[in-house]
């Protein structure tokens, strides 16, 4: 049997499985009134094949069947792809029938009685049904564009990245050739210091554009590539050092990591400069590692090593820089006493 309302094409679909053939008539032309297109069938079989074939908005479901009951078909209804809610209905006040009927996947239930009030109930938990049924379309809608908009806002700050690491690239090359063309002395040495700083940097965008995450940097890996490119650009014949790095695996937001990366450029190219003679070959180290809640980063070089209150040597630029990352990483600089050399520490929040 099958009554279709007024609405046509619009109205939603309903599947009604009753045996009782008298009032599954009843039953279908109430709700054909309330405005669905009702298909009604009446048994099991009739109702999967139905089911299987064509797509319906909700399912009345009767509990006694003929030989079967709507429990026996109900978690092959719920298995189906894009399964409808099912509405239970009942003749048996049993409460059992209705626990075992929303345990097994039905969305509501309806106890039918001989007065026919029970039509009412039915049409109010369709439209229940139907109700839950848009709005989880709906969330997943959101979500999706939710998704979808976030993936675009990776895709472009990907892009800005890269655009932003090149065209740093790009300023850092144009400084080493003009550092390139001053003689030795303190004009070049400063150009070559701005160098290492913008390095510092473009380097994190790098890292961020080849990253699958572009909120965040492995510090291992970047300081391992901020370490070969402040070789590269500090490395002389009178300062033939060499950067040892030692970091544990740990993800940074991309503010921190600059920060960090600063601090590290401004302590190594001030190793570079002053912890060893001239000519002589030294190394500098630089480890970060977990201890309990905080990160700890320290760079240490054997070299003459530093007086308690030796005032800032060059223009003391690099101690003010470091200074300030220090803090916007809620951190200090703190200067550990070794038998040989200087060691630098930094602990901040991890």
């Amino acid at each position: 049997m099958s009554e279709s309302a007024t609405g046509g094409a619009a109205a939603k679909r309903v599947l009604l499985v009753e045996d009782d053939e008298g009032l599954r008539r009843l039953v279908g032309r109430d709700l054909s009134r309330a405005g669905y297109d009702v298909s009604a069938v009446g048994s099991c079989a009739e109702a999967l094949a139905l089911v299987s074939a064509e797509t319906f908005d909700v399912v009345a479901l009767d509990h006694f069947l003929g030989p079967e009951t709507g429990l026996d078909i109900l978690p092959a209804l719920k298995a189906l792809p894009d399964a409808p809610p099912v509405i239970y209905v009942t003749g048996s006040e049993d409460g059992r029938v209705a626990i075992a009927a929303l345990k097994a996947g039905a969305g509501d239930y309806v106890i039918k009685d001989v007065a026919g009030e029970f039509l009412a109930l039915l049409r109010a938990a369709i439209a229940h049904a139907l109700e839950e049924v848009e709005m989880r379309r709906a969330k997943e809608a959101a979500e999706r564009a939710v998704v979808e908009a976030r993936d675009r806002a990776e895709t472009l700050l990907r892009e800005v990245n890269h655009r932003v690491g090149n065209s740093l690239q790009l300023v850092s090359a144009f400084m080493h050739l003009q550092s390139s063309n001053l003689p030795d002395g303190p004009a070049r040495d400063m150009m070559r210091e701005t160098e290492a700083r913008i390095l510092a940097i473009a380097q994190i965008h790098r890292r961020l554009y080849t990253s699958p995450d572009v909120r965040a940097v492995d510090m291992d890996e970047y300081l391992s590539g901020l370490a070969e490119e402040l070789e590269s650009s500090l490395r002389t014949a009178e300062r033939p050092h060499r950067i040892d790095i030692n970091a544990e695996p740990v993800k940074m937001a991309t503010d921190r990591a600059v920060s960090l990366g600063v601090i590290v450029t401004e302590l190594v190219t001030n190793a570079f400069k002053y912890a060893y003679p001239q000519g002589e070959e030294g190394e500098v180290r630089v480890r970060l590692a977990r201890d309990g809640a905080l990160l700890s980063l320290s760079v240490e070089d054997d070299g003459i090593g530093m007086a308690d209150d030796a005032p800032p040597s060059g223009t003391g630029l690099g101690q003010k820089i470091v200074r300030a990352m220090a803090a916007s990483i809620q951190s200090r600089v703190e200067r550990e006493s070794t038998s040989r050399g200087t060691k630098i520490v930094l602990a901040f929040p991890a």
